[in-house]
Protein backbone atom coordinates (compact mmCIF):
# COMPACT_ATOMS: atom_id res chain seq x y z
CA UNK A 1 0.00 0.00 0.00
CA UNK A 2 2.68 2.59 0.67
CA UNK A 3 5.40 1.40 -2.23
CA UNK A 4 3.10 3.34 -4.69
CA UNK A 5 2.94 6.54 -2.97
CA UNK A 6 6.51 6.88 -1.99
CA UNK A 7 7.53 6.20 -6.00
CA UNK A 8 7.92 9.50 -7.44
CA UNK A 9 5.62 10.37 -10.74
CA UNK A 10 9.09 11.76 -12.34
CA UNK A 11 12.45 10.47 -12.12
CA UNK A 12 15.66 12.34 -11.74
CA UNK A 13 16.17 12.76 -15.76
CA UNK A 14 13.14 14.29 -16.47
CA UNK A 15 13.57 17.10 -13.34
CA UNK A 16 16.81 17.81 -14.67
CA UNK A 17 14.76 18.17 -18.30
CA UNK A 18 12.45 20.65 -16.74
CA UNK A 19 14.75 22.67 -14.69
CA UNK A 20 16.83 23.26 -17.73
CA UNK A 21 13.86 24.40 -19.87
CA UNK A 22 12.63 26.46 -17.32
CA UNK A 23 15.98 28.10 -17.10
CA UNK A 24 16.44 28.36 -20.79
CA UNK A 25 12.75 29.50 -20.84
CA UNK A 26 13.87 32.31 -18.74
CA UNK A 27 16.80 33.29 -20.16
CA UNK A 28 14.74 33.30 -23.91
CA UNK A 29 12.28 36.25 -21.90
CA UNK A 30 14.77 38.22 -20.47
CA UNK A 31 16.40 38.79 -23.29
CA UNK A 32 13.49 38.80 -25.33
CA UNK A 33 12.04 42.07 -23.28
CA UNK A 34 15.36 43.51 -23.53
CA UNK A 35 15.41 43.78 -27.54
CA UNK A 36 11.76 44.93 -27.04
CA UNK A 37 12.07 47.30 -24.83
CA UNK A 38 15.16 49.29 -25.44
CA UNK A 39 14.04 50.48 -28.30
CA UNK A 40 10.87 51.99 -27.05
CA UNK A 41 11.33 55.61 -26.76
CA UNK A 42 10.67 56.46 -22.53
CA UNK A 43 13.19 53.24 -22.15
CA UNK A 44 15.98 54.80 -24.34
CA UNK A 45 15.37 58.36 -22.79
CA UNK A 46 15.51 56.67 -19.44
CA UNK A 47 18.61 54.78 -20.11
CA UNK A 48 20.51 57.79 -21.45
CA UNK A 49 19.32 59.96 -18.34
CA UNK A 50 22.06 61.26 -15.92
CA UNK A 51 22.30 62.04 -12.11
CA UNK A 52 19.28 65.04 -11.54
CA UNK A 53 21.44 66.18 -8.87
CA UNK A 54 24.63 66.16 -11.57
CA UNK A 55 23.02 67.63 -14.49
CA UNK A 56 21.20 70.68 -12.55
CA UNK A 57 24.75 71.48 -11.42
CA UNK A 58 26.74 71.08 -14.62
CA UNK A 59 26.16 74.24 -16.81
CA UNK A 60 23.76 73.00 -18.95
CA UNK A 61 19.92 73.69 -18.66
CA UNK A 62 18.04 70.59 -17.68
CA UNK A 63 14.87 69.29 -18.02
CA UNK A 64 13.45 67.02 -15.43
CA UNK A 65 10.50 64.29 -16.68
CA UNK A 66 8.85 62.64 -14.11
CA UNK A 67 7.06 59.87 -15.54
CA UNK A 68 6.11 55.81 -15.18
CA UNK A 69 6.07 53.15 -17.22
CA UNK A 70 2.07 52.43 -17.11
CA UNK A 71 1.84 56.47 -18.07
CA UNK A 72 0.28 56.17 -21.60
CA UNK A 73 0.81 60.02 -21.73
CA UNK A 74 4.28 59.64 -20.86
CA UNK A 75 4.40 56.69 -23.54
CA UNK A 76 2.30 59.39 -26.16
CA UNK A 77 5.23 61.73 -25.32
CA UNK A 78 8.38 60.12 -25.22
CA UNK A 79 9.08 59.57 -29.22
CA UNK A 80 8.89 63.99 -29.54
CA UNK A 81 11.13 64.01 -26.48
CA UNK A 82 13.59 61.57 -28.02
CA UNK A 83 13.61 63.58 -31.41
CA UNK A 84 14.52 66.81 -29.07
CA UNK A 85 17.56 65.22 -27.63
CA UNK A 86 18.72 63.85 -30.36
CA UNK A 87 18.27 66.95 -32.21
CA UNK A 88 19.62 69.26 -29.31
CA UNK A 89 22.35 67.29 -28.90
CA UNK A 90 24.92 68.32 -25.41
CA UNK A 91 22.76 71.98 -25.40
CA UNK A 92 20.86 70.49 -22.88
CA UNK A 93 20.38 67.55 -20.34
CA UNK A 94 16.91 65.64 -20.25
CA UNK A 95 16.46 63.29 -17.03
CA UNK A 96 13.44 61.10 -16.59
CA UNK A 97 12.67 60.05 -13.08
CA UNK A 98 10.33 57.35 -12.69
CA UNK A 99 7.53 58.15 -9.91
CA UNK A 100 7.55 54.29 -8.66
CA UNK A 101 11.08 54.44 -8.08
CA UNK A 102 11.75 54.83 -4.47
CA UNK A 103 14.93 56.65 -4.70
CA UNK A 104 13.31 59.94 -6.11
CA UNK A 105 11.06 60.16 -3.47
CA UNK A 106 12.82 63.09 -2.31
CA UNK A 107 12.42 64.65 -6.11
CA UNK A 108 9.07 63.74 -6.49
CA UNK A 109 8.47 65.54 -3.00
CA UNK A 110 10.16 68.88 -3.69
CA UNK A 111 8.75 69.53 -6.91
CA UNK A 112 5.43 68.19 -6.28
CA UNK A 113 4.78 66.14 -8.27
CA UNK A 114 1.13 65.16 -8.43
CA UNK A 115 -0.07 64.35 -12.07
CA UNK A 116 3.13 62.93 -15.06
CA UNK A 117 4.37 63.81 -17.07
CA UNK A 118 5.50 66.35 -15.49
CA UNK A 119 8.78 68.44 -16.87
CA UNK A 120 10.52 71.07 -14.40
CA UNK A 121 12.99 73.23 -16.54
CA UNK A 122 16.50 74.58 -14.83
CA UNK A 123 18.55 77.11 -16.45
CA UNK A 124 22.91 76.64 -16.58
CA UNK A 125 22.82 77.61 -13.47
CA UNK A 126 20.32 75.52 -11.42
CA UNK A 127 17.61 77.91 -11.04
CA UNK A 128 14.46 76.56 -12.34
CA UNK A 129 12.51 78.01 -14.90
CA UNK A 130 9.17 76.97 -14.51
CA UNK A 131 6.61 73.52 -14.13
CA UNK A 132 4.68 71.89 -17.81
CA UNK A 133 2.27 69.36 -16.41
CA UNK A 134 1.18 67.03 -19.29
CA UNK A 135 1.89 65.65 -22.25
CA UNK A 136 2.99 68.43 -25.00
CA UNK A 137 2.86 68.45 -28.75
CA UNK A 138 5.88 68.56 -30.80
CA UNK A 139 5.34 72.44 -31.44
CA UNK A 140 4.67 73.23 -27.63
CA UNK A 141 7.89 70.59 -26.51
CA UNK A 142 10.06 72.50 -28.69
CA UNK A 143 8.52 76.15 -27.43
CA UNK A 144 9.18 75.40 -23.73
CA UNK A 145 13.04 73.95 -25.04
CA UNK A 146 13.55 77.39 -26.78
CA UNK A 147 12.60 78.77 -23.55
CA UNK A 148 14.70 76.93 -21.31
CA UNK A 149 17.75 76.90 -23.86
CA UNK A 150 17.24 80.84 -23.80
CA UNK A 151 16.92 81.14 -19.67
CA UNK A 152 13.31 81.99 -19.73
CA UNK A 153 10.85 81.59 -17.33
CA UNK A 154 8.18 78.87 -18.56
CA UNK A 155 4.49 80.32 -18.17
CA UNK A 156 2.17 78.37 -15.63
CA UNK A 157 -0.64 79.54 -18.31
CA UNK A 158 0.35 76.07 -21.04
CA UNK A 159 -1.96 74.16 -21.68
CA UNK A 160 -2.14 70.94 -19.52
CA UNK A 161 -2.60 68.19 -22.08
CA UNK A 162 -3.30 64.55 -20.99
CA UNK A 163 -2.15 63.79 -17.85
CA UNK A 164 -2.33 60.51 -15.66
CA UNK A 165 -3.58 61.18 -12.30
CA UNK A 166 -1.78 60.22 -9.33
CA UNK A 167 -3.13 59.75 -5.79
CA UNK A 168 -1.80 58.19 -2.13
CA UNK A 169 1.25 58.42 -0.36
CA UNK A 170 2.32 62.17 0.07
CA UNK A 171 -0.57 63.31 1.94
CA UNK A 172 -1.21 66.36 -0.19
CA UNK A 173 -5.12 66.89 0.71
CA UNK A 174 -7.44 69.04 -1.78
CA UNK A 175 -11.01 70.34 -1.57
CA UNK A 176 -13.56 69.51 -4.25
CA UNK A 177 -17.21 70.04 -4.23
CA UNK A 178 -16.81 69.31 -0.14
CA UNK A 179 -15.07 65.83 -0.87
CA UNK A 180 -11.28 65.67 0.19
CA UNK A 181 -8.72 64.00 -1.70
CA UNK A 182 -5.26 62.95 -1.20
CA UNK A 183 -2.77 63.30 -4.20
CA UNK A 184 0.11 61.51 -4.67
CA UNK A 185 2.59 60.19 -7.34
CA UNK A 186 2.26 56.50 -6.22
CA UNK A 187 -0.75 55.55 -8.04
CA UNK A 188 -2.36 55.89 -11.06
CA UNK A 189 -6.10 57.16 -10.69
Amino acid sequence: MSSSLSKPLIGKAERAFLLLAAIALAILLFFLRGMVDSKAPLDQLARKSIDPDFAIANGRPTVLEFYADWCEACREMAPKMLAIENQIGNKLDIVLLNVDNMQWQDLIEKYEVYGIPQLDFFDANGQELGTSIGAKNLEQLNQLIDATLNNKKISSDIDLGKTSALKTGLNKNYQIDSEEINISPRSHG
